[in-house]
């Protein structure tokens, strides 16, 4: 509903007043002397009947963020539209490939599309266009650099920059279908136990790369602090920063190189009563808490957690900080099986090669959705 009143109809308002058309406009609906001829509305997901009762000869059904929208709701809206003077129109980004927007937009659908990439905007082409539009639209820069950051293969890149839908590799880990899912805004206010435990997710940086702090409390992903940095006398104070101001009790590190000298300094402020967070070391390279099915415990998190939570829709990413860098590289990292049949999530040096860089920001995500016991691995 924010989408709807905010922007779609700031626009209508915007338009009506231009073009000085009849009646007058309020925050989502439009009266012409005592009728309302067009309105706003975001129906509950499951409530097809908020469409019921309007008939007349010319009907425009005007369906935004189309990849959010179920099924049943394109069919009640369908159904506004059945005579010859009726038109439905989908606007979206293309963003989920399971979604019913997708199958609209697929060749033989009987519907006419129309793809708009980044490569169209004029600032791309050349087109000449008023200085404000040209201020507003999409530029050259974001597009390189999301080229370089995110990788021109990657799923989020094919959405956001090439306006097209991207196929789910065989070989993904965390599948774009499933993670878009995710990010989509619950229709409700979370319940408090939804929202703990709050805990912290750290990778440490080394050679270069950064050193990123996630949190999340409970099935929410929240905030993330980032700094380009390896050294542990200066890692530790972030995190103690970000233990104090979101009150977590629990803080996961990625205990490998340098890490293991962030865990003892966060583990001596404890000692000292600087904080009060459990401090577990993780080591990925260990063995998996089934040894069986994964090859390594960065495989087993990788699967458990990026896929299995994405799959099931048990995390909630809609607003998390920092949300399309840290997509790109859930998406990144493939998998196969080793000799003994385990599952097997390729190297970060071979990540890095394709993607440009560490997936800091998801191996942090993925850090702070981790819970390990003493004898085996817990997970949400």
């Amino acid at each position: 509903y924010a989408q709807v009143r905010a922007i779609l109809w700031r626009y209508i308002r915007r338009n009506h007043k231009a073009g000085q058309l009849a009646g007058r406009v309020n925050q989502t609906e439009w009266h012409i002397d005592d009728e309302m001829v067009a309105f706003g509305r975001k129906p509950a997901d499951h409530d097809e009947s908020a469409f019921q009762g309007i008939h007349a000869r010319y009907v425009l059904v005007i369906i935004d963020e189309a990849c959010g929208i179920p099924e049943q709701l394109w069919v009640a809206a369908d159904a506004l539209t059945t005579n010859v003077d009726c038109r439905l129109l989908a606007i979206g980004n293309p963003d989920s490939p399971a979604s019913h927007f997708r199958r609209v937009c697929t060749p033989g659908s009987g519907w006419h599309t129309l793809s708009i990439s980044a490569l169209d905007s004029p600032n791309l082409t050349g087109e000449t266009v008023p200085r404000e539009v040209a201020l507003a639209l999409v530029g050259r820069e974001w597009v390189e650099e999301k080229a370089s950051e995110w990788g021109e293969d990657n799923p989020l890149y094919r959405s956001k920059v090439l306006g097209e839908f991207s196929e789910d590799s065989p070989n993904q880990i965390v599948r774009a279908s499933d993670i878009a899912a995710c990010r989509i805004s619950p229709e409700t206010r979370r319940a408090l136990a939804d929202l703990e435990p709050v805990e912290l997710g750290v990778d440490v940086g080394g050679g270069g790369d950064e050193t990123v702090i996630r949190e999340r409390r409970g099935v929410q992903a929240g905030r993330e602090w980032r700094a380009r940095t390896d050294r542990p006398e200066a890692i530790a104070p972030m995190v103690i920063a970000a233990i104090r101001e979101t009150g977590a009790t629990a803080v996961k590190v990625d205990s490998i190189g340098v890490g293991f000298g962030v865990v003892g300094e966060l583990r001596n402020a404890a000692s000292r009563g600087e904080h009060a967070a459990h401090i577990r070391a993780v080591n990925v390279g260990e063995k998996a808490s089934r040894p069986g099915k994964f090859a390594n415990l960065r495989a087993e998190i990788w699967w458990e957690i990026g896929r299995g939570l994405s799959e099931r829709k048990g995390w909630d990413l809609s607003a998390m900080d920092n949300a399309d860098a840290t997509v790109a590289q859930l998406l990144e990292p493939r998998w196969d099986a080793d000799p003994q049949g385990r599952i097997r999530v390729e190297k970060k040096d071979e990540v890095i090669k394709r993607l440009g860089r560490s997936p800091d920001n998801a191996d942090a995500l993925l850090l702070a959705y981790f819970s390990a016991g003493r004898t085996r691995v817990r997970w949400l």
